[in-house]
């Protein structure tokens, strides 16, 4: 063979085996998932599951209108520079390790993470919610973070929920959970999501996968999944074959609804009705478009959120990590703030990584400082 075959062969091998590796490392991203007759099998006696389409039906029907996209292009190209709309400079924040967190949770405290990310204590329960501490997107670098996690993988304190609303890469991140698989702890889903983790190594037997309208009681912690307006999936090829869900999570004298990603519509009302009132409405606050006007609450209908599921106190979420809906990256916080006020409805604004008693402790204009 001569030096210049020799030398294809190598560039055309590496190139090869360096395309297999990414190729890999994608799919162990997206996790798996049941088949369609799976799902069928499953989920074909619920309202909300399409058994001709093989998917998953929102309550509310997605609209989307390119042509009144706000912000500039909303394109992939945005996903992997660093976003025009990010803070001139790094955010506030409470750095966590272990040793920050009681070896026994505390009857109620919360620690917001950024964006959809949280832990919260309840009667003695440690549940972490839609935990992504570092990538947002099956590549690194791709939707690129304003800031780091207050907390790193390793300083995760022992927990005993994992409670996931849905399967988009902001809300599930895969090396989290395969980091947290072999533990004793239990992972709450909505329907389908179960098979993602089950992917990733963790036992069937610690995971519990939830229709609208199911719950489960851990020690005195009861966690209710609700509807919500939106979608799932982790490729173009995947969507909505997963379920999302928003929480009703009530302990024995604390009630918090947690929204996850949402639009708004009826549901809200019919969630505060059933499960409401509560001390506390976690809702998403960042995400909106007028080019996708249903996919996520605007700033003033995540105040309405709060006000219709009957929260005496708000705790604004997904937000201050990644720039989803292509705005200056503290403009739905402000106006939330804004809202709020006119409203009469108490804000909590933690910094990232703040320990916080809701109803308690007292948070600051941390964005505005």
């Amino acid at each position: 063979m001569s030096r210049k075959k020799k030398i294809i062969w190598f560039v055309s091998s590496t190139i090869a085996i360096l395309l297999c590796m990414v190729a890999w490392y994608v799919l162990s991203e997206m996790g798996n998932l049941y088949s369609d007759q799976e799902n069928e099998d499953r989920y074909a006696g619920y309202p909300y599951y399409d058994t001709e389409e093989h998917q998953f039906i929102s309550p509310k029907k997605l609209e989307s209108y390119p042509e009144r996209t706000t912000g500039g292009h909303a394109g992939m190209k945005r996903f992997f520079t660093q976003s025009p709309n990010a803070p001139k400079k790094d955010l506030p924040k409470v750095n966590l390790t272990k040793a920050d967190f009681t070896s026994i949770p505390s009857n109620y405290a919360l620690y917001w993470l950024g964006h959809s990310s949280a832990i919260l204590e309840l009667d003695g329960v440690r549940i972490l919610i839609d935990p992504v501490l570092e990538n947002a997107a099956p590549f690194p670098g791709i939707a690129r973070r304003y800031t780091d996690s207050p907390i790193k993988r390793k300083e995760l304190p022992d927990v005993d929920i994992v409670l996931l609303t849905h399967d988009h890469y902001d809300h599930l991140e895969a090396r989290t959970i395969k980091y947290l698989k072999d533990r004793n702890i239990r992972f709450i889903t909505p329907f389908g999501v179960g098979a993602r983790l089950k992917g990733w190594g963790v036992p069937t037997e610690h995971i519990t996968e939830m229709a609208w309208g199911d719950s489960i009681t851990v020690s005195s912690v009861r966690i209710a999944a609700c509807p919500a307006i939106h979608y799932s999936g982790r490729t173009r090829s995947d969507r909505n074959k997963t379920l999302w869900a928003a929480y009703a999570i009530q302990g024995s004298d604390k009630n918090i609804f947690w929204s996850g990603d949402t639009g708004y519509g009826e549901h809200i009302r019919e969630i505060g009705e059933k499960y409401g009132p509560f001390d506390l409405a976690c809702v998403e606050i960042d995400g909106w478009n007028n080019g996708w006007p249903n996919t996520h609450l605007f700033p003033d209908e995540a105040v309405q959120v709060a006000r219709e599921v009957g929260a005496r106190t708000m705790l604004p979420v997904h937000w201050g990590v990644f720039d989803l809906a292509l705005h200056p990256w503290d403009e739905s916080i402000q106006k939330v703030y804004e809202l709020s006020l006119e409203n009469g409805i108490e804000l909590l604004t933690p910094q990232m990584g703040e320990k916080i008693v809701p109803g308690v402790s007292k948070t600051t204009i941390w964005w505005n400082l």
